[in-house]
Order: C-alpha cells, then sequence, then structure tokens
C-alpha cells in the first residue's frame, strides 16, 4: 500500500514537473512571437520578474499582470529573437523550474546582434508563472541597443 502511494505521488510529482516546463516552453515562444497578450496570461495575477543584474536604473522587478504587460509591451517592437539550446535542471520542487537557454537574434531599430545566454530560476503554482529570476548579462543588451542609457529607456 505505501509503495503503491509512492508511485503515485512520483507520478503526480513528474505531471506537474511537465507543466512546469510547458508552462516555460510557452513563455519561449510567446515572447520569440511577440504575443505579449498570452505571455502574460502566462502569469499568476500578482507574479513577480525580478532581474538582478540589471544596469543602473534598469528595473529590478515588476509585478503583477498590469506591470508585467506594460513592461513586455514592446518587446517585439524592439527585438527579433528566437530562443534555442534549452535545458531544464531538476529541482526537488517539481514546481520549481531551472532553466539554461540561448537567444539569437537583434535589436530592430540599431540592427546590433542580440545573442543572449540565460539562466532562469522560475517558480509556478497550478501552471502559472508565480516568481521568475531572469540572470542575463546586461553588457549583450547595452551593445545591442547602442549605450547603457538606451538599455534603460528600452527596459521601460
Amino acid at each position: 500500500m505505501l509503495n503503491q502511494q509512492n508511485v503515485e505521488m512520483k507520478e503526480s510529482q513528474e505531471t506537474i514537473r511537465e507543466q512546469a516546463q510547458e508552462t516555460f516552453r510557452n513563455h519561449l515562444k510567446h515572447l520569440s512571437g511577440g504575443n505579449i497578450e498570452a505571455w502574460v496570461d502566462l502569469w499568476q495575477e500578482d507574479g513577480v520578474l525580478e532581474f538582478p543584474y540589471g544596469p543602473a536604473g534598469f528595473p529590478d522587478r515588476k509585478q503583477g499582470k498590469a506591470e508585467l504587460f506594460e513592461y513586455m509591451q514592446n518587446f517585439p517592437k524592439h527585438f527579433e529573437v528566437e530562443f534555442t539550446d534549452l535545458i531544464f535542471h531538476s529541482a526537488q520542487d517539481p514546481e520549481l523550474t531551472i532553466a539554461e537557454f540561448k537567444s539569437a537574434g537583434k535589436h530592430r531599430e540599431t540592427g546590433n546582434p542580440y545573442n543572449q545566454t540565460y539562466i532562469s530560476v522560475v517558480r509556478t503554482k497550478d501552471g502559472l508563472i508565480e516568481s521568475y529570476r531572469d540572470f542575463w548579462n546586461p553588457l549583450v543588451a547595452i551593445e545591442s541597443v547602442g549605450s547603457e542609457s538606451d538599455a534603460v529607456r528600452f527596459s521601460g
């Protein structure tokens, strides 16, 4: 009986993990496709997006669907990107997704490349993003848009 419960619990955790990873894949798909409304729909109502390595003047975090939409709505106007090389690292908590991936693309106005490497730590709840820590190299963004002040301007 106990063994059966363990098997069912592991299967349940694996289902939750797969759902969390699918949410992450959809996050990448909607961003690269420029569908910011669908991207925002992947978030909990009060979800938090954090940028631990943003340059000076760059926001540290955005919270709630309205702020997330406001922040990301112009992303497709400025950047053309494709996300590649996605690798998930399993965590003990099935609702915690740790992902490494890259972007290949360009800044639309400058034409400069935007080839970034990311590590993301994302917590989901019921299949929606609750918190997202976005680790990326701000120097790549600054070079792509042309200057640090432009990077900050495009982030707001």
